[in-house]
Order: structure tokens, then C-alpha cells, then sequence
């Protein structure tokens, strides 16, 4: 399990779960495959940004399950979703 919390806020959050095309997007975290979140539009969705943020959880924050693919796959799907 791998956290996360991007510089861009919520627009760069958006645009790595559009880009990587390896990770699924998921809701939980657990699996064979590897697969991304984003817990302020999903499992922390019902608290206030407040609330979120007093927990961590920013704009900007995504949670990475690492799977079963090559490592070499995954770092050039993630590289090429930060990419501007």
C-alpha cells in the first residue's frame, strides 16, 4: 500500500486517475491487480473537508495498491500520468 499527496491539489488528483491506464480505479484497496483511490471522493466522502483534512486526507491525496504487474509497467504507467 502506497499513499500519496499531490502538489496539484484535487485537478492533479483527477488527472492521474484519468491518465494511468495499469491501476484501476476501486473503492477498496485489495486485490491481484493494482488499483488506485482517491478516499475524499470515496471512502471518506461522507466527512467535511475539515474532517478530511484532520485525518490527512487532502486534495490531492490518492492511495496506490501495488499488484501483480512488473514494476517496470507501473512505474511507466504513473510516470507518464504525472507527467503536465
Amino acid at each position: 500500500m502506497l499513499a500519496i499527496e499531490l502538489a496539484g491539489g484535487a485537478t492533479a488528483a483527477e488527472q492521474v486517475m484519468s491518465r494511468v491506464s495499469l491501476f484501476r480505479s476501486a473503492t477498496t484497496l485489495g486485490g491481484v491487480e493494482s488499483l488506485v483511490s482517491e478516499p475524499r471522493l470515496s471512502s471518506h466522502q461522507q466527512l467535511t473537508a475539515d474532517e478530511q483534512a484532520s485525518m490527512g486526507i487532502h486534495e490531492g491525496f490518492l492511495r496506490l495498491s501495488i499488484g501483480l504487474e512488473h514494476v517496470d509497467d507501473l512505474i511507466a504507467d504513473l510516470t507518464r500520468a504525472l507527467e503536465p
